[in-house]
Parts: structure tokens; C-alpha cells; sequence
């Protein structure tokens, strides 16, 4: 009997994929380069299934049933392209190669291209939900070469997570969509974790609350507007006891790590001109967590001001509440606000309602609030932000004043609330009228002949103005904002 589809890479998101798709009734044979971890499945997670081992990638490609369906699930870069240039010349005209990892899109677009010559099909996916989604369900987000997706159509929807009976897991786009779209998760995923951290702070530093008591806050909050898959298992993280009957977070380094998408979502966004500045700040945030010694020194070189707050504990905790609901709308509003900019740039016809639902279920970011982003471009396709969505406009309406007060508790008390600040000060530049890029442009012409537009003509003329009288009338070839 030959296999529906083989797999490369037998590592945990792996083995859980494989073992998600004999669940749904596929037969998957399996392949690594270190071909004992093979056997090691095969009489462990794998025994009593219908996952072939093999051990050469001849071996793989002759298993599976034609057109072959190759799935890698490989650390991103270099290795995903050896694999694909040892894959070639066995491969037929027709046969698909999925890449599930993290690659960056570019690298997709790439290789989408490459094979396209070859006459071999290629999908480069997102897939979200760490180990448990992988096992149970995942959100899955395919693009590539669109004439691969009726045939890989029936394994990926049968293995995502289903909402209300819809599968998470859509076709996205053409060549590096499907990795573009889980770049931007990613990013918002940084973002989600930074605000619930900042939230964390001001509530256990500033208003000294314990870890049960956390846990039972945060409980609750994942019953109303913040309900996600974060907050459920912050509030299980706050529970957690050690060996010694003390919480867990407590004994654990606060020095974050990265793999390098929010990262690549900031570059992107300088790119392409989009402010992007909450999912930045929480990449600077992780960046300076990493800094522990040189921190520690700081801290006993600059100490803080001792004080302590004073006020209303309970207003303060729903003031929180408050800026960390408007804040995660400004974080999903800029990422929403980057993918129409790549998909006009890129030229890859996203569906943001789409996207919306494949994130509902299954990723790391599932949460209640993308019911309301769904509605929102349901309602209005073309919507250029969230921030102009009648729910989002009073929904933040009615978080604004808990918001600053949140941020003006973390100034008082030396709390930094990089994200949360971030937020605030995008929304608050967003809706203002006039900014003072106007003195910004009188300088660059000052300095630089830059040239400027003016209020009182069309625009797209430019000036340029001789404001020290010793200048000329050249000016710096004009260009685009």
C-alpha cells in the first residue's frame, strides 16, 4: 500500500503533524536524516499505526502514491533548499513539496519560482499551535503555487482546527502568501505576549498582587473581551507550583528568547512604510530582557525612586484591563494594516476575513476578538484599518481613559510599559490631523534641499525655499511619500 503523503522531520512538530494525519485516516510515510529517530518513532509514539519508516530519501519518494506529496517540517533556510535540491531528481512532473517551518516568505517566493520550471508543484504553509495544536489541530496557511492546493486540500483542512465547522486552513496566495501571513502572526503574536507581560508587571510590581490572586484575575478576564489562548494559559502559568509548593514563574530568568519572524515582520514593515511600532517595541522589549547582567548592574547604578501606589487597587486593575483590550486592537490593527500594504505590494490578493478565521482556531493568537475582525471586513472589505471599524472606534472609546491611566501607573512607579505606550501613541498620532512633520520638512529643505509641499497648492508639487539667503533655487530631485 502506498502512503497519501511522507513527511520530513521527525522533531516534535513533526511526529505530532504525522501522528494528527493517521488520526484523520491518512497513511504517511516518514523520513529524517538522522534515521534512528525513524525507528524510535515507529515503536514509540507511532506504534500501532499505519506510519511507514524509512531510512533514504528513495526510499520516502517510492513509498508515497503519485503525485507525491512531500511535506518538510525542517528549520527554515539552507536546509529546507538541500532538501529540495536532493529531492529533484527524484521527483516526477506534478509532485508537491509542502514546507511547514518558518521560512521567510521571500525565501518561499523564491523557491515557488524554481520549481515552477521543474514542473513540480510547491507550497510554502504556516502552521501555528506549537506541539498541542500540531497533535490535536493546527491553523494552517498555505500559498505557493495554487494548482498544488485541490490536491493537498483534503489532508490540511482535515487535520486544522475546525471552528463552528469551518476548517482553519485556507488557500492564502500565490508564491510566499501562506509564509507572509504566518510572518504577521507571529509578529502579533509578540505583540500579545509583551502586553499581557507589561499587564503582569503593573499588577504584581505596582499593585502587588500574588499569583493566585493572578491566576483568578486572569481567569476571569478570559471569560470577557479578552478571552484567547494566551490569557487561558497565563492564568494556568500563575497556578503552576514548584517542587517547594512556590510558584514557578517566580524562579524563572526573565531573559526572553527569539527565533526571529518578529523580527523579520519589523524589517518588513520598514520595507514597505508601515508603522508597525507595537510589535517593534515588543522585539526591542525581548532584545533587552536578553540584556540580564548588564541590567542588574544598571539597576543598582540607577536605582528607582521608591514609591508605591496608593489609589483605588480595583479601578486600577480594570484600568489595565483596559489598556491591555485597546492596545491588542492597535497590535492586530497595524499587522491587518501591513498585509493590505504587502498585498498590494506583493501583489498577493489577501482575504483579511479569511485570514481572521484561520486564526481563530487552533494558533497560538485564537482569541473571541477575531470574530469582530472577521465581521469588520465582512462588513467592509476595503476597510484600510480596524481603527475605523464602528466596533473598534468604541471599543477604544470606552478603553481610553483606563489606557493612560495604566501608562501614567507605570511612569509614576518606574514600571516600563514599552507596548502599551507604543499602542497609545499610534492611536493618538493616527487621529490627529495635523503632526509636526510639517517643521520636519522645513528642516530636510533647510539642510538638504529636500523640497516641501504645500497646504494651499495640490499635492504632488514640491518647493523649495532659500531660508538662509546665501543658498540657490536647485533643489534635491523631489520624490514619492
Amino acid at each position: 500500500m502506498k502512503a497519501h503523503i511522507g513527511l520530513i522531520g521527525l522533531a516534535v512538530m513533526g511526529q505530532n503533524l504525522v501522528l494528527n494525519m493517521n488520526d484523520h485516516g491518512f497513511t504517511v510515510a516518514v523520513y529524517n536524516r538522522t534515521t534512528s529517530k525513524v525507528d524510535e518513532f515507529l515503536i514509540g509514539p507511532a506504534k500501532d499505526t499505519a506510519v511507514i519508516g524509512t531510512h533514504s530519501l528513495k526510499e520516502l519518494v517510492d513509498s508515497l502514491e503519485t503525485p507525491r506529496i512531500i511535506m518538510l517540517m525542517v528549520k527554515a533556510g539552507g536546509v529546507v533548499d538541500q532538501y529540495i535540491n536532493d529531492l529533484l531528481p527524484l521527483l516526477s512532473h506534478g509532485d508537491i513539496i509542502i514546507d511547514g517551518g518558518n521560512s521567510l516568505f521571500t525565501d518561499t517566493h523564491r523557491r515557488t519560482q524554481f520549481l515552477k520550471e521543474k514542473d513540480i508543484l510547491y507550497i510554502g504553509t504556516g502552521v501555528s499551535g506549537g506541539e498541542e495544536g500540531a497533535r490535536h489541530g493546527p491553523s494552517i496557511m498555505p500559498g505557493g503555487n495554487k494548482a498544488a492546493w485541490p490536491k493537498v486540500k483534503p489532508i490540511l483542512q482535515a487535520i486544522s482546527a475546525h471552528v463552528e465547522g469551518r476548517p482553519c486552513c485556507e488557500w492564502v496566495g500565490d508564491n510566499g502568501a501562506g509564509h507572509y501571513v504566518k510572518m504577521v502572526h507571529n509578529g502579533i503574536e509578540y505583540g500579545d505576549m509583551q502586553l499581557i507581560g507589561e499587564a503582569y508587571q503593573l499588577l504584581s510590581e505596582g499593585l502587588g498582587l500574588t499569583a493566585d490572586e493572578l491566576h483568578t484575575l486572569f481567569a476571569i478576564w478570559n471569560q470577557g473581551e479578552l478571552s484567547s489562548y494566551l490569557i487561558e494559559i497565563t492564568a494556568d502559568i500563575f497556578a503552576y507550583k514548584d517542587e517547594n509548593r512556590r510558584p514557578l514563574l517566580d524562579s524563572i530568568l526573565d531573559a526572553a528568547g527569539q527565533k526571529g519572524t518578529g523580527k523579520w515582520t519589523g524589517i518588513n514593515a520598514l520595507e514597505l512604510g508601515i508603522p508597525l511600532t507595537l510589535i517593534v517595541e515588543s522585539v526591542f522589549a525581548r532584545s533587552l530582557s536578553a540584556q540580564k547582567e548588564e541590567r542588574v548592574h544598571a539597576a543598582r547604578r540607577l536605582p528607582k525612586h521608591a514609591r508605591t501606589f496608593s489609589g483605588n487597587r480595583h479601578a486600577m486593575i480594570n484600568a489595565i484591563r483596559q489598556a491591555l483590550y485597546a492596545s491588542k486592537i492597535i497590535s492586530y490593527a497595524q499587522g491587518f494594516r501591513l498585509m493590505r500594504e504587502a498585498s498590494r505590494e506583493y501583489q498577493m490578493a489577501l482575504n483579511y476575513g479569511e485570514i481572521a478565521l484561520m486564526w481563530r482556531g487552533g494558533c497560538i493568537i485564537r482569541s473571541r476578538f477575531l470574530n469582530d475582525i472577521k465581521h469588520a471586513f465582512d462588513t467592509n472589505p476595503d476597510l484600510v484599518s480596524l481603527l475605523l471599524d464602528d466596533f473598534f472606534i468604541d471599543a477604544i472609546k470606552q478603553a481610553d481613559p483606563g489606557w493612560r491611566q495604566a501608562i501614567m501607573l507605570g511612569i509614576e512607579l518606574g514600571i516600563p510599559t514599552p507596548a502599551f505606550s507604543a499602542a497609545l501613541s499610534y492611536y493618538d498620532g493616527y487621529r490627529t490631523e495635523k503632526l509636526p512633520a510639517n517643521l520636519l520638512q522645513a528642516q530636510r529643505d533647510y539642510f538638504g534641499a529636500h523640497t516641501y509641499e504645500r497646504v494651499d497648492h495640490p499635492r504632488g508639487q514640491f518647493f523649495h525655499t532659500d531660508w538662509t539667503g546665501r543658498g540657490g533655487k536647485t533643489s534635491a530631485s523631489s520624490y514619492t511619500l
